[in-house]
């Protein structure tokens, strides 16, 4: 029998990077997957069609995570569409990288609105029918960047801070109902941003990984699988990081 046969995973700007390489996961380990995102709907149309492929009932589900009331009413047809929701992983993000003393309020704001409040949106709309069912899983994808800083993005680094408070805090609220929260805080991973860079620039990040090489969406997903499957049931409330030693 597959890993997740039977349950349902929503997977938050999974139409490319590491969303995307997370849905796929999920869906060939037997969830049902419900592929979100803001603007890329042609994009997460094509994971949706390799997630049938691969035998997996898929849908696009196209929102702002930065909106309450949308989410809320994303989530209410998720669950109406699939009929329940058991896995919830929090990878939506934008940046708006730049130095403090340059640093829009706008900029500030719309990083946090997605970032963090965007998170608090999915979750509370998930929590609800996890209750429920007293099962789940909520996977938020954090940062190494919230875990150590970086200059020019203050805005980004913040709510990636804010999100590994949050999911401890919603750890202690909702393990008495058997749902586990737990955060995935990546590292340096191949990404479109990563591809642009220069060898140079790639050599001299790599200089501060002690495994020496650029991590891939598929080894985040291959965290987000394990966090999600019943041999994680006793982790909750923790920070893991896919960094190849960044953080050390």
């Amino acid at each position: 029998m597959a890993q997740f046969e039977g349950k349902v995973a929503v997977v938050t700007g999974a139409s490319r990077g590491i969303g995307r390489a997370v849905a796929l996961a999920l869906g060939r380990a037997g969830a049902r997957v419900a592929v979100t995102c803001t603007r890329q709907r042609a994009a997460a149309e094509e994971v949706v069609a390799v997630l049938q492929e691969l035998g997996s009932a898929a849908q696009v589900f196209q929102f702002d995570v930065a909106d309450y009331a949308a989410t809320t009413a994303a989530f209410e047809a998720i669950v109406s569409t699939f009929g329940r929701l058991d896995i919830l992983v929090n990878n939506a993000g934008i940046r708006h990288d730049q130095l403090l003393v340059r640093m829009k309020p706008e900029e500030w704001d719309a990083v946090i609105q997605t970032n963090l409040s965007g998170t608090f949106h999915c979750a509370r709309a998930a929590a609800r029918t996890m209750l429920r069912q007293r099962w789940g899983r909520i996977i938020t994808m954090t940062s190494v960047v919230g875990l150590t800083g970086n200059a020019g993005q203050t805005n980004y680094a913040a709510s990636k801070a804010g999100l590994i408070g949050f999911t401890k805090a919603l750890a202690k609220e909702l393990g008495p109902r058997g749902i586990t929260v737990n955060a995935v805080a990546p590292g340096f991973i191949e990404t479109d941003m990563t591809r642009e860079l220069s060898e140079a620039q790639r050599q001299t990040l790599l200089q501060h990984v002690p495994l020496g090489s650029l991590g891939t969406p598929e080894d985040v997903a291959a965290c987000v699988v394990f966090l999600a499957s019943e041999e994680a049931r006793y982790i909750t409330g923790e920070v893991v990081s896919v960094s190849g030693g960044l953080t050390l």
